[in-house]
């Protein structure tokens, strides 16, 4: 194929970018798996350059890994990733509900209901696909840290976005969209009885089903 024009450039990654998240998240691609840039190019019809183009983007979203001389793959979440992972997500979301259940009166912000009521409902469809609820599930704890008002701790969590997304998508195997959504309706109401430590609860209960499954 005849390399993309600069106008069309743009509008082809993101195409191609598109495709292929929906594809990791929705667990068709799995961690691990090669991603060729020659495939993608014949699959996507597109450029050579759009096809590096993608990965990167996809790379700088932490759902891909790119080497030299090794090619691109899926990424995968270890053990030691996700105790990481964990270690700085709790931090932050602690944090972030103390602060809104203080500035709330010790009730959950209205738009972290919205957020649990929006995964319901992506949940309680048939057969919903899984990146639906990968979003779905994001919503629900950015909501949380936006509550907590800090824009440097939104900033932070916002670095953390890929790696989320890679957990959620360790948790498909595991969970049914049924056990998703019941697992943050319990968090709502816990929080407001319990405060934070219904978050802690909740977020550990969620690490140790994935640490068990890595093994």
């Amino acid at each position: 194929m005849s390399p993309s024009s600069p106008a069309e450039a743009p509008a082809a990654v993101t195409r191609v970018v598109a495709a292929l998240r929906a594809r990791i998240l929705d667990g068709e691609l799995a961690p691990g798996d090669r991603l060729v840039e020659r495939m993608i190019v014949e699959d996507h019809d597109c450029a050579r350059h759009t096809a590096r183009v993608a990965l990167r983007t996809l790379q700088e979203e932490g759902l891909a890994t790119v080497e030299r001389n090794r090619g691109a793959h899926v990424a995968a979440l270890d053990a030691q990733r996700l105790r990481g992972l964990f270690e700085v997500r709790t931090a932050l979301e602690l944090e972030s509900a103390h602060r809104m259940l203080e500035r709330h009166d010790g009730r959950v912000a209205d738009e972290v209901h919205r957020a649990v009521a929006d995964l319901d409902r992506v949940c309680a469809r048939s057969s919903p696909p899984w990146r639906a609820i990968v979003e779905a599930h994001e919503g629900v704890h950015e909501a949380l840290v936006r509550a907590g008002e800090s824009e440097r701790i939104a900033e932070a969590y916002a670095r953390l976005s890929g790696e989320l997304r890679l957990f959620v998508i360790a948790l498909r195997p595991l969970w049914t969209p049924a056990t998703m959504a019941e697992h943050h309706r319990r968090l709502l109401a816990a929080l407001e009885r319990e405060g934070p430590a219904a978050l802690r609860r909740h977020l550990v209960e969620g690490e140790e089903t994935v640490r068990r499954a890595l093994g």
